[in-house]
């Protein structure tokens, strides 16, 4: 397998190269140069299987030439053992051909545990084999980051700095975050946003010698691994409720594009799904594009929601690079286009083209709180805000009450108590068992202006396990 970059002018790497190369050296994001495709029958036959082994069906071919399959089903089966659920990801039902996706069984409570407790753990074993130590700087508007320090912390060869807003995430993801202590830990509080910490991160990879020699790894969702470990469950899903024999529908809380890109990836793939809903919040980007081919930076307002405060999603340019024929080219033009301008939309036909499977909403705060109420009054069951908003959209936006409706339940309701508060419901539910002293755990943070070479000086300076690089 190989892969290309959306902007068409950097080389095509391996699997092995991609996972550590994070952006493309021309600026774009890395995708397959080939996307595999399963037959309905194909897909049909993984029914039953334990997710770990579906995990290895659905991407045995992006590893492929980097991996051998002995070596790849064991990290699997590892990565997806720590889950508190035997399921790894359970179906939960809210209402007629409704449900919930449960994607918080993970170590911190998050759907981002599926992807990064496999990116540590690739990370580590490619990293023995080339006996080479790397830095990742990371951005988090809430849950990457506690992911990635999860994932990561055991890592023999990485060094790890996550940055996040400064008093712009909940407490129990800062202290999720805070609390995990390593030489080669790094929490970063950036006095400004989630864009502004992102935007770093891209600033660092474009120019790397700060680092003096040592290569820096992306854990955000710009990191090809990250994409692939989320196709997973919406093949596991729609297995459960009668796929590939029917089409699914998927409703998805995203800031990012990310978690949404790997539907429409499974979708390519083989797997029927008819309709992909784009549930966002205030800061609605991605749901002014789909909604009217407007894609414009705007004000970024802090909301209920943290994770998806997000004023331009980094993975959009993946889809924008499918929709302009794969032609890295014109997705250059029109990215550099946009970093001029701050908008751009797109010609009709192409427009046209992606609202065929997507539809979106945004959903303020008060239709979020409305909506935990009233789920939590029609069936007792409690979501977190994210989750929320992805059962507004769905119940909004639904082309067809026959076909199953799956809203991906991305967070654990304990990561966000203001929500559950607000919506009327009481205090939030008590932390599970292995986080139930996090309010009592010494944190270690590290304030720093909203400057880059600020953050970079702070890097060089604590990598290689505390010791200047």
């Amino acid at each position: 397998m190989r892969y290309i970059s959306t902007r068409g002018q950097a080389p095509a790497l391996n699997f092995e190269d991609v996972l550590l190369a994070g952006l493309a050296s021309d600026g774009g994001l890395y995708v397959p140069e080939n996307l595999p495709r399963f037959t309905q029958e194909e897909i049909a036959s993984w029914a039953g299987l334990p997710y770990h082994e579906l995990a290895f069906k659905v991407m045995r071919p992006f590893v492929t030439g980097s991996i051998p399959d002995a070596d790849f089903k064991k990290i699997l089966e590892e990565t997806y053992g720590v889950f508190a659920h035997s399921a790894v990801a359970p179906l939960r039902q809210l209402g007629s051909n409704e449900w919930v996706l449960e994607l918080f069984h993970g170590p911190t409570l998050a759907f981002k545990d599926f992807a990064l407790q496999l990116l540590g753990r690739l990370l580590d074993y490619v990293l023995a084999k080339r006996n080479e130590r790397v830095v990742i700087m990371g951005a988090t508007s809430g849950d990457t980051g506690s992911a990635a320090i999860e994932g990561c912390k055991a890592c023999d060869n990485v060094d790890i700095f996550i940055m996040h807003p400064h008093n712009r995430v909940s407490e129990v993801q800062r202290r999720q975050m805070t609390t995990i202590f390593g030489d080669n830990i790094h929490n970063i509080a950036i006095e400004g946003n989630f864009d502004d910490c992102q935007e770093m991160v891209k600033d660092s990879f474009a120019d790397q010698g700060f680092l003096k020699g040592t290569r820096l790894v992306a854990v955000n969702s710009i990191n090809w691994a990250r994409i692939m470990a989320q196709i997973v469950y919406y093949f596991h899903a729609a297995l459960q409720l009668g796929g590939p024999a029917r089409s699914i529908a998927f409703s998805v809380p995203t800031g990012n594009f990310g978690d949404i890109f790997a539907g429409y990836l499974a979708r390519n793939m083989g797997l029927p799904i008819s309709q992909l809903i784009v549930a966002t919040n205030r800061n609605d980007i991605l749901h002014r594009f789909m909604s009217g081919n407007q894609y414009a930076k705007d004000t970024l307002h802090p909301t209920l929601s943290p994770s998806m405060d997000i004023m331009v999603s980094s993975n959009f340019e993946r889809l924008l690079f499918d929709l302009h024929g794969r032609n890295g080219a014109a997705v250059a033009e029109l990215m550099a286009s946009f970093k001029q301008t701050g908008a751009f939309s797109v010609a009709d036909d192409r427009w046209t083209e992606a609202r065929k499977l997507f539809d979106s909403l945004a959903v303020n705060d008060e239709e979020t709180c409305a909506t935990i109420a009233e789920v939590y009054a029609e069936c007792g069951e409690l979501l977190d805000p994210h989750t929320a908003i992805g059962v507004k959209a769905a119940r909004d936006c639904r082309r067809s009450l026959a076909t199953p409706m799956v809203i991906l339940g991305t967070a654990h309701p304990v990561k966000f108590p203001e929500a559950v508060e607000k919506a009327g419901i009481g205090a939030a539910p008590a932390l599970p068992p292995h986080l139930a002293d996090l309010f009592q755990r010494d944190e270690r943070c590290t304030v720093l202006a909203n400057d880059l070479q600020t953050v970079q000086a702070f890097v060089a300076a604590h990598g290689n396990r505390g010791k200047p690089l």
